[in-house]
């Protein structure tokens, strides 16, 4: 099965800053660029990312003028972080990054796992050449039907499961696929299943699939057997 890369999805005109790029610099590339976020490079190395959050927490920081709101009392880390002046100490470091290799799937459980909306692509070198967001990721999900259906049936359900053409109609609309017909074995149906579901583009999978052998039952008991052979004797 041929699955959508990070290399396939990601931004490669990508804007970084140096560490000693000022506060409002950032700010103003940002908002040019109508991005939410930066690397921080190094000799195309990536050091640390700053986001609009990073930005925010210094206006966070400020003294509400009517004094209505309460006071934060970041810890030391934090209070660091807001009032930083420059890129160096506002971003956050080391980078969670990926690799231009990966699956769309590879990204997006890494994105969840350190709960941040995109990440910096960087060579075997470590040197930054692009940039993956969620949004970036999402776009698999704009696959059309018609590819969807073609690939569960030439790879998943002939190529890969070997079920002879025809055997199982593959249905898909909106990304959601139905399957019918029969396969030989019934521990085959689940396989079906999760293998169409990992193609890209596919949001939901529903089977009605019938089976020829059911090869799930378990052997005849020890003692049954035993006792079969017994009075066959």
């Amino acid at each position: 099965m041929w699955h959508r890369m990070v290399s396939d999805l990601m931004t490669t005109s990508v804007v970084s800053v140096r560490r000693d790029t000022g506060f409002k610099e950032i700010a103003k590339l940002l908002a040019e660029h109508g991005i939410t976020a930066v690397p921080v490079v190094d000799d195309e190395r990536v050091l640390g990312v700053v986001s609009e959050a990073d930005l925010l927490r210094k206006e966070a920081g400020l003294l509400d003028p009517a004094g209505v709101l309460p006071v934060l009392r970041p810890g030391p880390a934090d209070r660091a972080r807001a009032e930083a002046t420059t890129a160096e100490g506002l971003m956050n470091s080391p980078a969670v990054t990926a690799r231009p290799q990966w699956t769309a799937v590879e990204a997006a459980q890494v994105m969840e796992r350190h709960h941040v909306k995109r990440l910096p692509v960087v060579d075997e070198a470590d040197r930054l050449v692009g940039l993956v967001s969620r949004a970036d990721l999402l776009r698999v999900f704009l696959r059309g039907d018609s590819a969807i259906r073609e690939e569960i049936t030439g790879e998943v359900l002939i190529r890969a499961l070997g079920i002879t053409p025809g055997a199982v109609t593959v249905r898909v609309v909106d990304g959601r696929v139905s399957l019918t017909g029969t396969v030989e074995r019934k521990s085959l149906v689940p396989v079906v299943v999760r293998l169409c579901q990992g193609v890209d583009g596919v949001v939901d999978v529903s089977a009605e699939l019938h089976h020829r052998v059911d090869d799930t039952t378990s052997a005849v008991p020890e003692p049954e057997a035993s006792r079969r052979a017994g009075l066959a004797t």
